[in-house]
């Protein structure tokens, strides 16, 4: 009897441990930056207005992209490549800017570079806008006032943009025949490596189970504690651990292989945060 008793007691005692070792259950947290909160950046400076008059002023795209590059290459950069998407959000600035007789980056209804840029179906990381009014009297003379203006020149020089899209016309501003000329730059969401958004649904749902299983766990244990053990309930007792130690294996089985698909999401981020900022 003696011997039963310290049998039953060790017993308890080992479901105890049971208890406590599984049920000490690891935070699943995300370790890394998400695509999802990545801030799409936009570069603006003030818009310039021409110094002079030019008679013979006349601005074309061709020529604006030419000069463009030319001063990239001279400064030891790529070339920007023209995009037709970014062409039409340019021209689409250039006729909202004379219909509304407005010269500034956004817009009286406050849409901007970057809203016309998603209207046109151009997905980016980065935008930026360099503006111009006035007579200059060519596509060189309009690049070289930009570069001479520190804000826009930063757009021109800047390594991030690698497409480019331009607009250049001729209407009546302010009572006055004139030209609006505008540059919209881009780093296109396709240029760096996005992380698997079938790797991130992954995720999110195992975590939603992750949750899920971690109440059944806390609602078993709450039930195991209240009940306590006795010699006449063991069955039943038992099959309640049994039941928990079972969930438990589960929860930490696939807390592992979560762990691993959040190690593969954050370094296809860290791949993705690093190509952004280069």
């Amino acid at each position: 009897m003696k011997h039963f008793k310290l049998f039953v007691i060790l017993v308890f005692i080992l479901v105890g441990f049971t208890l406590k070792d599984r049920f000490t259950l690891p935070k699943v947290e995300y370790l890394g930056a998400r695509i999802d909160d990545l801030e799409k950046r936009i570069s603006t400076s003030d818009p310039l207005r021409a110094g002079g008059d030019s008679p013979a002023a006349f601005l074309t795209r061709a020529g604006i992209i030419k000069h463009t590059n030319d001063h990239r290459q001279e400064n030891g950069l790529a070339i920007l490549l023209g995009n037709t998407k970014l062409n039409e959000a340019a021209s689409k600035k250039v006729q909202d800017m004379f219909a509304g007789q407005y010269f500034a980056h956004v817009s009286p209804e406050g849409k901007q570079a970057s809203d016309l840029a998603t209207f046109v179906g151009y997905e980016y990381i980065a935008i930026g806008e360099n503006l111009a009014l006035g007579n200059f009297e060519n596509d060189q003379v309009l690049v070289q006032a930009w570069m001479d203006s520190p804000g826009h020149r930063a757009n021109i020089l800047d390594k991030k943009f690698q497409e480019i899209g331009v607009a250049a016309s001729k209407g009546i501003f302010e009572g006055k025949s004139t030209w609006l000329a505008v540059q919209i730059f881009g780093l296109s969401k396709s240029a760096c490596p996005t992380p698997n958004s079938d790797l991130k649904t992954r995720i999110d749902n195992n975590e939603k189970t992750l949750k899920e299983i971690q109440t059944q766990l806390v609602e078993l244990k709450n039930e195991i504690e209240a009940s306590g053990w006795s010699p006449r309930r063991r069955d039943e007792y038992n099959q309640k651990v049994k039941e928990y130690n079972d969930l438990a294996e589960k929860y930490n089985s696939l807390l592992e292989m979560t762990k691993n698909l959040i190690e593969q999401y954050n370094e296809q981020a860290k791949a993705f945060n690093s190509c952004v900022k280069r």
